[in-house]
């Protein structure tokens, strides 16, 4: 209930830009809600670099039930968040017998401010939803490994909740390995000594992997599923992009950093960017001395098994995240932490219960700070949720929170153009493209887009870029058709000439090159080299309005039968003549002509055909 509270403005979020429309608003087989296509898509697709079939019918089945009204979606989420807590308390309760310290742990992580992400943001459905099976096969091993008779039917549990774990999201995948030091501490199965009562039999170390082999065996198909899924969505960055030296300075830092996050809360955000150049030596040298004087004091008190146990899962659970395969352009994110981050509560709450034990301090003096400590971060959390409110105001804040942020910038900008506030979206992409090396492809993209929108000299620019950087020969030619383009919008058409020339030097095939030159050339009155530009536009790629303009180069050019018949073939290969004929009179008219029928000759009963 105080889970519920503490989230309660959850309720008031909308989706945000970024996964949540690829997940869910513009996903037909998602809105389509729980059909028998969608489970079929579910199992035999990958949409935005991921296989998670779970996942995605968890999604359908919320459209079914809620459409597209964002409070349902987020609400099914808060749902599985506070499941979780409780799971996490029963599981904690039951391998221990320590009601308190498993009470406080299992708050500390429903109410930690870092789990929003995972809660408010509906496309991370895959966050709590894998957490939730990951929790069940961790209490289900807990049966098995006491179990006198049935065992292997309570094996099939952790087996099957395992693999439903993996299909919400692949990031449990060290559950295996969380399992072994589950049996080191607090099941007492691996190095168990004369003096541990416990309900579970000692096993030999041996014993315990091999008895985890099947669990390593989902992980190897789960791995290369992932590996491959994400190719396929082109999500894994190359050794080009970031370095392996420079995965590893980040993965040293973001370990120190999600550190201080769990225990100094503030200034979270939804996206922190992958370092753009190498990180300063000290702040390395200083993150490394960190973890190695951490796992120091751990090994110094080994015989503390929780610490040991508590540390390893931290530092285990983050590995498939921590930037060593580079998935997307984050360095780090606060939805990376929702497991791993139970294990440095662990460590921290049964070392605090050792102590009070030990001094004999009473259970009020405890309670107090314990509540205390609940209260703030329940309402660091509630304040937090309200940047979750909308797109524009996530990124908003993001932006005043980090520094250098070009994914801010970026998202912000995508949310600004969906409001139809083009000018500003603009400033928001150059502000992300001064902050970060963007791909040519993208460059190019956003030349067009600002063309689109009437900034013709910055997509030139932008056009310019990309002509000059790429190796490319076709990328190369399609900056010098759009740059052809972009001087015809603003009546420069020499320099359109001359962008079109250098675009078929370098693809002689390229459609739009020859279209430009093709209708510079008959607006300068040069109509057998329109006929030649566009015939070879229409024997590369034959469509009604390049048909129409090959008529009316012919026509001018005094070649009517041949007009006439072009004309006819157009007519019979288009599926919207009107629509065809339009297009043309538009383009006419983008390129300056003084009359949309001055290139029909006399022959104007077969142009009104």
């Amino acid at each position: 209930m105080v889970t519920l509270a503490s989230y309660n403005p959850i309720v008031h979020s909308g989706f945000v830009f970024l996964d949540d429309v690829p997940y869910i608003l513009s996903n037909p087989p998602v809105r389509a809600g729980l059909t028998w296509a969608t489970v079929k898509w579910s199992f035999t697709s990958v949409h935005a670099g991921y296989w998670h079939p779970l996942t995605w019918l968890s999604h359908a089945l919320d459209c079914q039930l809620f459409g597209l009204n964002p409070a349902g979606h987020h609400y099914v989420s808060l749902l599985f968040h506070a499941a979780n807590a409780v799971l996490l308390f029963l599981l904690l309760l039951e391998a221990t017998g320590a009601t308190w310290a498993s009470l406080m742990v299992a708050a500390l992580f429903a109410l930690h401010p870092e789990n929003v992400e995972s809660v408010a943001w509906a496309a991370e459905r895959k966050n709590v939803l894998s957490m939730f099976f990951f929790l069940l096969a961790l209490w289900a091993y807990g049966r098995y490994a006491k179990a006198k008779t049935g065992g292997l039917r309570r094996y099939a549990a952790v087996f099957g909740c395992f693999a439903l774990g993996l299909m919400a999201k692949p990031q449990i995948i060290t559950l295996p390995c969380v399992l072994l030091l589950w049996d080191y501490w607090p099941l007492r199965r691996m190095f168990a000594l004369p003096e541990d009562a416990s309900a579970f039999a000692p096993r030999s170390f041996s014993y315990l992997v091999r008895e985890k082999l099947p669990l390593f065996a989902l992980v190897a198909i789960s791995s290369v599923i992932t590996v491959w899924s994400q190719r396929v969505g082109s999500a894994v960055r190359t050794l080009s992009e970031f370095s392996l030296s420079s995965r590893v300075e980040n993965a040293f830092v973001s370990y120190a950093k999600y550190l201080a996050n769990t225990f100094w809360p503030v200034r979270l955000a939804p996206m922190y960017p992958h370092p753009e150049n190498s990180l300063p030596a000290w702040q390395i040298i200083l993150c490394a001395a960190i973890l190695l004087a951490i796992t120091a004091l751990v090994i110094r008190w080994r015989d503390r098994r929780y610490l040991t146990v508590g540390w390893l899962w931290f530092l285990g659970t983050l590995v498939p995240m921590i930037g060593i395969v580079q998935v997307g352009q984050q360095g780090m994110a606060d939805r990376f932490v929702y497991i791993p981050m139970i294990g440095l509560f662990v460590a921290l709450v049964w070392a605090v219960a050792e102590v009070a034990e030990r001094k004999s301090i009473p259970a009020p003096w405890l309670a107090a700070p314990a509540l205390a400590v609940l209260a703030i971060l329940g309402t660091l959390t509630y304040h937090q949720l309200a940047y979750w409110h909308d797109g524009e105001t996530l990124w908003r804040y993001t932006l005043s929170v980090t520094r250098d942020n070009y994914l801010a910038h970026d998202n912000l900008a995508m949310v600004l153009d969906q409001q139809g506030r083009v000018d500003e979206a603009i400033r928001e992409f150059h502000a992300a493209e001064s902050l970060h090396n963007y791909p040519l492809g993208q460059v190019l993209s956003l030349g067009i887009y600002e063309q689109r929108n009437g900034h013709v000299q910055e997509a030139i620019a932008q056009y310019k870029k990309v002509y000059d950087g790429s190796q490319d020969a076709k990328q190369r030619a399609s900056a010098m058709d759009q740059m052809g383009l972009a001087y015809c919008q603003i009546k420069d058409y020499d320099h359109g000439m001359q962008s079109y020339q250098n675009a078929l030097q370098l693809n002689p095939d390229e459609t739009a090159a020859l279209t430009g030159t093709g209708m510079l050339a008959l607006k300068s009155g040069n109509s057998s080299l329109a006929v030649r530009q566009f015939s070879r536009a229409v024997k590369i790629e034959p469509t009604d309005v390049g048909l129409l303009f090959l008529a009316d180069a012919l026509r001018e050019s005094g070649r009517l039968d041949d007009a006439n018949a072009t004309q006819q073939i157009a007519e019979k290969i288009s599926r919207d003549f009107a629509a065809a004929r339009k297009s043309v009179n538009e383009t006419y008219q983008f390129f300056g002509f003084d009359s949309l029928v001055a290139h029909a000759g006399n022959d104007s009963q077969a142009l009104r055909r």
